[in-house]
């Protein structure tokens, strides 16, 4: 086996030393062992699995040190951002958990470069994993902008009121970014005797709402990831929210025993730090 396959699945201790370039002191984190909720396929969802984490950091150390720990990046550094990155939300791939980790850790600027490994111990005879090396060149240092949007829940009546276009005018010539929320169109809401199944049926009829809204006026644009929805703000568009992939990805999830669109616009003002949130009853169409 050549060095290069060697270093390859080397500890990433071992790359750090081989990379090369300036000579820094590192802190490390090895065999760092959590139970998580994480993957793309459905058997992963509903359950956790555990996975490792082995991080390396390169270090900037002040001069004259003194034995003064507040000087130098504790390993807490490390752990805590491991904690925040998973209470943040359910993610489906372990490289952007790496590429979340990394760029949390580098928001020190005594961190210099990171070295991440991640691995799954429990989806096959062997651990499957990712590793990736960041700097601050590579990672994004700026803060993330914090936007705060208007968030209106729409109850059946007003996703069909006659009045729509008129209110969603005024909405835009307030100038706030804007998430529409859809309720619940109880006439049509179909019941299964399960409440796992139930639960999705209920998330899925509000999806069904939220693309009704967006047939009647073509500035609503259905959006379902946290992605599509900040993007969205940055550039005005008004969005309707469609639950499904946020709620079920979400680590704080709100209770879905009997699915509630107040409870759950509620919940993602929360989730979306909005400024305020405003229920539209509508008129009827005529």
């Amino acid at each position: 086996m050549t060095s290069e396959i060697k270093l390859a699945f080397a500890h990433p201790s071992e790359r750090a030393a081989a990379t090369g370039g300036e000579l820094r002191d590192r802190i490390s984190l090895r065999d760092h062992i959590r139970e998580v909720e994480i993957g793309a396929f459905q058997s992963e969802r509903g359950t956790t699995q555990r996975i490792c984490f082995n991080v390396v950091v390169e270090v900037r150390l002040p001069d004259g040190l003194d034995d003064d720990v507040d000087r130098i990046l504790s390993y807490d550094a490390i752990t805590d951002a491991i904690d925040r990155e998973l209470a943040s939300e359910r993610l489906n791939l372990l490289e952007t958990l790496a590429e979340r980790v990394a760029e949390d850790i580098l928001a020190d600027p005594r961190a210099a470069r990171v070295f991440i490994r991640i691995e799954k111990l429990d989806r096959g005879p062997g651990a499957l994993g990712v590793e990736i090396v960041r700097d601050h060149e590579t990672a994004e240092a700026a803060e993330p902008e914090v936007i705060q949007p208007v968030v209106v829940l729409l109850e059946a009546a007003a996703v069909r009121g006659r009045d729509l276009s008129k209110r969603l005018d005024q909405l835009i010539d307030a100038g706030a970014p804007v998430i529409l929320c859809v309720g619940q169109n109880e006439a049509e809401r179909l019941k299964a005797s399960h409440p796992a199944a139930q639960r999705r049926i209920d998330l899925l009829a509000l999806e069904q709402q939220a693309w009704v809204l967006a047939a009647r006026d073509a500035r609503c644009v259905v959006v379902s990831t946290r992605t599509e929805l900040e993007w969205a703000m940055k550039q005005g568009q008004i969005s309707v929210w469609a639950p499904s992939k946020i709620v079920l990805d979400a680590t704080d999830k709100p209770d879905l025993t009997d699915v509630d669109a107040h409870a759950l616009a509620q919940w993602f003002c929360e989730e979306f730090s909005a400024r305020e949130m405003l229920i539209w009853t509508g008129l009827p169409e005529t």
